[in-house]
């Protein structure tokens, strides 16, 4: 796409009226544009409509009308969750009208160089904790995009002084053209999002444009650990900068020893950087991570590779990484009651986020999952099933499914729970038969392995509704 400033006087469409389309609506009005949004939700759930429609917006609620998109129309500025088959994207597409997301539309207008963190699992932490690193070492960062605010009003206030970090999802990446951060950071991938994407490649694909435009005076931070991302960076012009917690580097980021080698007690572990000339640097010791789990040792090995590479001091780096507790929905304690620990990972919505989780927890668990349907069997979730994994409460479209792998696996304490008329009476009822099955010193884990929008509008909704439930115990 051109610069928004060359829209004046033409059609753009946008679709989605969330948070990032609002945003993308105004910015292309005051640039002159004639601005209709469009969101196949009724009028009523679209409080923002008013707002744009005082400002000459045109909003259009309730459905996908025909002959919204046409040969007149410039641009189409899609919603990331919206997928490229529903009627007017691939009507676009066949009238040869540009489709892209806010991503793309926010790197036209923002002044500061930007850094993009994506991944399956990981990368909300991992981008929280390079803010963190980025403010402490005094480089003024914006965090935004998939995590916070939206990216076009963060860019809007940025100057060339700042550092935009931005957590990007493979749905706003593939509707990307010319963006270009000057870090990228693809902490994994896993699969996932299959249902949007049709294929692992096409997944794999949009994740890896996160690097597409990227020269040799960029870095690509990746997961040496992870085949994918080594293939990834196979062809990359930029500089390529590994991390690793499974295998010592010749270059990069890693853990000495790696984990999985020699003694398992984590008391020695070091998370070092060595240099390409060969010279070594610890950061910290690996037991003085203030969030628990191997997958957050990745996380904040990512992290601390974007940091250093934008000139971050290695003391600031590890002072972040003793300090942070964590970020709300991912591995959140939530309270005690009775002995038993109630833990909010509701942005768990693949099966291997949930397994890692269960991973970084040393107690008993019962599990609360379940969620939207993509079509998975969950038979990953079988080896911890019976295992750590004592009870089970399932809930959503999902549920079925996942008993089926718990009796597979021999568990007994297995319940369902009826989606209620209320949402909030559904959380609850799950909450309470989980605490009915633990006993004092266990851990009740919501972490659904799921998305959530079978029945709620987000995972931070799923996850607010559970923190509610624990404290109405």
């Amino acid at each position: 796409m051109e610069h928004p400033s060359s829209y004046g006087g033409r059609q753009v469409v946008i679709l989605g009226l969330a948070r990032s389309g609002v945003a993308v609506a105004k910015l292309f009005r005051e640039q002159g544009a004639h601005v209709t949004v469009n969101d196949k939700k009724e009028r009523q759930l679209c409080p923002e409509a008013d707002e744009l429609e005082a400002l000459g917006i045109s909003v259009v609620c309730g459905s996908h009308p025909a002959g919204l998109v046409h040969e007149g129309i410039a641009l189409v500025v899609k919603n990331p969750g919206i997928p490229y088959t529903v009627d007017p994207v691939r009507r676009a597409t066949e009238l040869g009208v540009e489709v892209v997301t806010e991503v793309e539309v926010a790197y036209r207008i923002c002044r500061a160089p930007i850094i993009g963190i994506t991944g399956s699992n990981g990368k909300t932490t991992t981008t929280t904790w390079t803010g963190l690193m980025l403010e402490a070492g005094g480089l003024k960062p914006i965090v935004a995009g998939n995590i916070g605010r939206a990216l076009t009003e963060a860019a809007l206030e940025a100057e060339a002084d700042n550092r935009m970090v931005v957590e990007l999802s493979s749905f706003q990446l593939k509707g990307t053209d010319r963006f270009r951060p000057r870090i990228g950071c693809l902490t994994n991938v896993y699969e996932t999002h299959l249902d949007y994407h049709g294929s692992m490649n096409d997944y794999v694909e949009s994740k890896a444009k996160l690097f597409a435009n990227q020269t040799e005076e960029d870095t690509a931070v990746l997961n040496w650990d992870h085949e994918i991302c080594r293939q990834v960076a196979e062809g990359l012009r930029s500089q390529v900068l590994p991390f690793s917690i499974r295998q010592e580097l010749d270059y990069g980021f890693y853990v000495q020893p790696p984990i999985g080698e020699g003694s398992e007690d984590d008391a020695h572990r070091m998370l070092v950087y060595r240099s390409r000339d060969g010279a070594l640097q610890e950061i910290l010791p690996m037991k003085e991570i203030g969030i628990p789990g191997t997958f957050n040792v990745e996380n904040a090995l990512a992290a601390s590779a974007i940091a250093l590479t934008s000139g971050v001091g290695v003391e600031a780096i590890a002072d972040v990484l003793r300090s942070f507790g964590g970020v709300e929905h991912r591995l959140e304690l939530v309270g005690t009651k009775d002995g038993v620990q109630f833990y909010n990972n509701s942005k768990a919505t693949n099966p291997t986020a949930t397994i890692k989780t269960i991973e970084a927890l040393t107690q008993d668990i019962i599990l609360i999952a379940g969620g939207l349907d993509r079509g998975s069997d969950y038979m990953e979730l079988l080896p911890v099933f019976g295992g750590q994994v004592k009870g089970l409460v399932a809930l959503g479209e999902t549920k079925e499914k996942i008993v089926r792998v718990a009796r597979l696996a021999g568990m007994s304490r297995v319940k369902t729970v009826d989606t209620a008329k209320q949402v909030q009476d559904t959380v609850t009822k799950a909450v309470r038969e989980a605490f009915a099955m633990a006993k004092p010193g266990d851990v009740v884990l919501l972490s659904p392995a799921c998305a959530s929008w079978d029945m709620f509008a987000s995972y931070e909704e799923r996850g607010s509704m559970f923190r509610q439930s624990v404290h109405n115990l």
